[in-house]
């Protein structure tokens, strides 16, 4: 490593230490060829350790909303790593055929890396990391905490952390019904929107009934009458016109809009959760 690199290692590092956002980079865990992902890393202030998250975004990429779910996880004295997994690929950013893509090996990938990363840091708690994805990155940020993807990924020669995730979020995940027949090891707390036909609600109650019934611990919130992106401050009623309903090919149009009384309540219901998954009781 020449001398520029190390200076810059050093600033990052200190800017890091320091309760800044920082960038890094990790190593995916593909067999035989890993990827270098790229990270924006969001500690508290202070030494540590503290419990972390990883943030899995949707078709969109890295947006302000990732962003601020960052800030807000860092001030109530989580670390946040914001994964990019689109731009070091050079893959656009396209919704256009849904937000469903179902379950990818290269995204899952990218979530073990950056579970790895953390885990090697001093200021982490290793065996008290979550994952927290909107929309597609939801059914990503599942898939890490679901015992058969987890075999599966073995299968292909994965080598996972000892340590695995101890939770996940999903916000308005699409994909749910890949993991009706499937069951998650770790809690898990889905929040979605009523109102929502980008990613519309039935086949997440219905993986979340079936697992539950074979004794999963999740936790489903449903907000009446909200949309997609129902936690993005800001984001107007709109329709958007260009983007395929994923459940009905042929027909155009999602309704995504902010919802204050349903961002409020899943912000409260998320730090309840955090509370009890990542800080009140042993990770298990």
């Amino acid at each position: 490593m020449n001398g520029r690199r190390l200076a810059l290692v050093a600033v990052v590092a200190t800017a890091v230490m320091a309760g800044c956002a920082g960038k890094i980079a990790f190593d995916n865990v593909t067999p035989g060829t890993p990827q270098r992902i790229e990270g924006k890393l969001y500690k508290p202030d202070g030494r540590g350790p503290f419990p972390a998250l990883v943030l899995l975004h949707g078709c969109q990429g890295v947006v302000r909303q990732t962003q601020t779910w960052a800030h807000w996880l860092r001030e109530r004295g989580y670390v946040a790593l914001v994964t990019d997994s689109f731009g070091p690929r050079n893959d656009p950013a396209d919704c256009k055929g849904g937000d469903d893509s179902g379950p990818s090996t290269a995204r899952f990938d990218d979530a073990i890396g950056a579970l790895r990363y953390l885990q090697a840091q001093p200021f982490v708690i290793p065996d008290r990391v979550a994952s927290f994805g909107w929309s597609q990155g939801g059914l990503f940020a599942m898939s890490v905490i679901n015992g058969p993807t987890l075999e599966r990924a073995r299968a292909r020669g994965v080598t996972l952390p000892r340590a695995g995730y101890a939770a996940a979020i999903a916000m308005y995940p699409g994909g749910c019904e890949a993991y009706v027949k499937e069951l998650v090891i770790r809690p898990l707390l889905l929040l979605i929107g009523g109102a929502d036909n980008w990613t519309p609600p039935q086949y997440c109650r219905e993986m979340a009934a079936a697992m539950k019934a074979r004794g999963a611990d999740v936790t489903l919130v449903e907000y009446p009458g909200a949309y997609h992106y129902f936690d993005v401050v800001g984001q107007k009623k709109e329709v958007l016109k260009d983007i395929e309903q994923p459940y009905t090919p042929g027909t155009f149009g999602v309704t995504v809009a902010y919802d204050p009384a349903a961002a409020a309540d899943a912000s409260r219901r998320l730090e309840d959760f955090l509370t009890r998954t990542l800080k009140a009781t042993p990770a298990r």
